[in-house]
Formats: structure tokens, C-alpha cells, sequence
């Protein structure tokens, strides 16, 4: 996806400013100011290749984050209009119901999940593999912190509610959505919706495990998209077609059964800590939604393990396709999804006893 060419460079580092710059402000207008400085790095990165579905995807993506923009400021206005301040938690007692709906539509439409996930599968569909890794991981980043410190206004206890049908729709969503997707951007776009519901839902209890959530799907989605990366891959045939000529086709579907979060792998982990830190709570539920939709999401990835394992077996005379960057990469994927979730279950166990 990235070229050498040194502006690429700087508009990664603008990227990375305007999100830092976002979630570390405690001023409405810095918090959209970085928003928006975050938005200008990142498009000229979505039209690398000029092409017109990457064109398409870029205006998309453009006119939904803008939106989302409008409503965090316009809902900020509210808050200014009762305070006469732009502090975002200073004055709490001066927050208002539909401000703070306005500001919490406004984030959940710039992270593409329910209610407003319309647009985040499209965009994907059209997008380079490192410009989706980029959008389904560091893109989130900046509005999930700023819907979590919605959390400590003083009318919490609606919000929290709010947030947990967001977070169980979500998960819901996205194990429906992926049930009948042809392409592979557009399934992982579901999954990352799912996996969205889960990071917001582990963030109402507890810090730690929506940060162990997140960095465990960061790390996952990284090892899958740099692998399909590599081999190019745009729909659910061509994936049965090229990784059944090679033992790729177990490398890949390990990597996406531990997304799916298949006991004992990685993805598996941070969905039990997110069950133990919330079990105690009075929100059964949300967590029963919750489980139900990784049950779905897990469903059409056994459907494509099990297509590719019986390409696999039709194909007598297979050829390794598997050279170079693409084996380092599916090694390191093994090692990290099955190898580091049965350890780190084996010692939860052995330090629970």
C-alpha cells in the first residue's frame, strides 16, 4: 500500500498526531480539531492507487466522517449554550440528555458500528489491505476513548445502558452481516464491527480488559491482513482457490478462528476476560447478545475452514505457494494466535489455582 515516497510518511505521522492529539484534549474544539486534522492525514493514504473503487471508498468515507464531525461539534455546542465553556468534563453537571446523544451518535457513526454501520463494509470493500488493517484498528482508537470518558457525566447511568445496546447490536450485527459475504474485506469488516460491540462493552467495566481486547485484536487483524496482503486476495473463491494448493489454507484459519475467538487460541482470551471482569455485574444480558454474536461470527468461519479443507483434500498434486515474506508471515501468525492463547490460558488456570 505505502510507496517510499517521504509526503506517504508524513501523512502516517499526521494520522498518529490527530489521534493523540484528540483523545489527550480536554477541550471540545481540540477533541475535533484532532478529529479533523486525523481525517485530512488519512484520506490522501485511502487513493494510493488512484483506482476507482478506492476513489469511491475515500468520498464515502469523507462525507461520513464529516458527518460525524458536525454532530460532535454541533452536540458540544449544547453543552457551551448551558456553561458558556469548552471543557469537555469540567462542568458535568451541565451536560444535557441531547447533548449528549448528539456527541455519542456523532462518535458511534465515526467508528462504524450500530446502529450507524452502514457505510463501514462498503468502504472496506474498496480499500487496499493496509489501508483496512488502518481503518479497522487505529481508526477506532480516538472516538472509543472519547465514548468510554462519556462514561463519567453525571447521568451515567442511562449512557451506560445506551452504550450496552450499542455494544450487544453490534455484536449481533456483525455475526449476521458476515453470513452471507462473497468478499473477504467485507466479512472482516463485519467481524470488526463485532469485535467493536466487544472493545466498548469490556470499557463500561474495566480499563484493562478493554485495553487487552484491543491490543489482542490489533495484533490478530495485523497478522491476517498483511498475510492476505501478500497473496492479494478480493473474494471467498479466490481464497479457496489459492490457499488449497498449500498448507496456507491452516495458517490462515487458524488466524481467523482465533479472531473468531476459538478456544484455546488468542482471540479466545481477551473474550474471557471480558466475560469475568462483567459477570459480576447486573448486565447478564448484554453478555448473553454478546456471546451470541461471536457464536455467529464463529459460524461462517468454520463454513470457509471447512471449504478450504476440502479444497485442500481434493487437490492431489499441490505446489507450495507459500516463499519469502508470506511464510515469515504465517509463522509468526501460528505462533502468535494458537501458541500465545494456549499459554497464556494454561497460566490463567495454573494462577486461578
Amino acid at each position: 500500500m505505502f510507496s517510499s515516497l517521504p509526503f506517504n510518511y508524513m501523512f502516517f505521522v499526521v494520522v498518529i498526531f490527530g489521534t493523540l492529539f484528540s483523545i489527550s484534549s480536554s477541550h471540545w474544539l481540540g477533541i475535533w480539531a484532532g478529529l479533523e486534522i486525523n481525517l485530512i492525514g488519512f484520506l490522501p493514504l485511502l487513493v494510493y492507487q488512484k483506482s476507482m473503487s478506492e476513489s469511491e471508498s475515500a468520498v464515502k468515507y469523507f462525507v461520513i466522517q464529516a458527518l460525524g464531525s458536525s454532530l460532535l461539534l454541533f452536540g458540544s455546542l449544547g453543552t457551551y449554550s448551558l456553561s458558556f465553556s469548552w471543557e469537555s468534563l469540567n462542568s458535568l453537571e451541565d451536560f444535557s440528555y441531547l447533548s449528549l446523544l448528539i456527541i455519542s451518535a456523532g462518535l458511534i457513526l465515526k467508528m462504524g458500528i450500530f446502529p450507524f454501520h452502514f457505510w463501514f463494509p462498503g468502504v472496506m470493500a474498496g480499500l487496499p489491505w493496509l489501508s483496512c488493517l488502518f481503518l479497522s484498528t487505529w481508526q477506532k482508537v480516538g472516538p472509543l476513548f472519547l465514548m468510554i470518558s462519556l462514561l463519567e457525566v453525571n447521568l451515567m447511568t442511562w449512557l451506560l445502558l445506551t452504550f450496552c445496546v450499542v455494544a450487544s447490536g453490534s455484536s449481533l450485527l456483525g455475526g449476521l452481516g458476515g453470513m452471507n459475504q462473497t468478499q473477504v474485506r467485507a466479512l472482516l469488516a463485519y467481524s470488526s464491527i463485532g469485535h467493536l460491540g466487544w472493545i466498548m462493552f469490556a470499557g463500561i467495566h474495566s480499563t484493562w480488559a478493554m485495553g487487552l481486547y484491543f491490543g489482542i485484536y490489533v495484533l490478530i487483524s495485523f497478522c491476517i491482513f498483511v498475510s492476505l496482503w501478500f497473496m492479494d486476495l478480493k473474494f471467498t473463491k479466490n481464497l479457496v482457490g489459492v490457499l488449497s494448493l498449500s498448507y496456507s489454507a491452516l495458517i490462515v484459519m487458524i488466524m481467523l478462528l482465533s479472531l473468531g475467538g476459538l478456544p484455546p487460541m488468542l482471540g479466545f482470551i481477551s473474550k474471557w476476560a471480558v466475560i469475568m471482569v462483567s459477570v459480576s455485574q447486573t448486565l447478564s444480558i448484554f453478555i448473553i447478545l454478546l456471546i451470541v454474536g461471536s457464536l455467529m461470527s464463529l459460524f461462517y468461519y468454520l463454513s470457509l475452514f471447512f471449504s478450504l479443507f476440502l479444497g485442500a483434500l481434493k487437490e492431489k498434486s499441490s505446489k507450495n505457494l507459500v516463499l519469502g515474506n508470506v511464510a515469515w508471515m504465517h509463522s509468526l501468525g501460528l505462533l502468535v494466535n494458537f501458541l500465545g492463547g494456549f499459554l497464556l490460558l494454561v497460566s490463567g488456570v495454573l494462577w486461578s489455582v
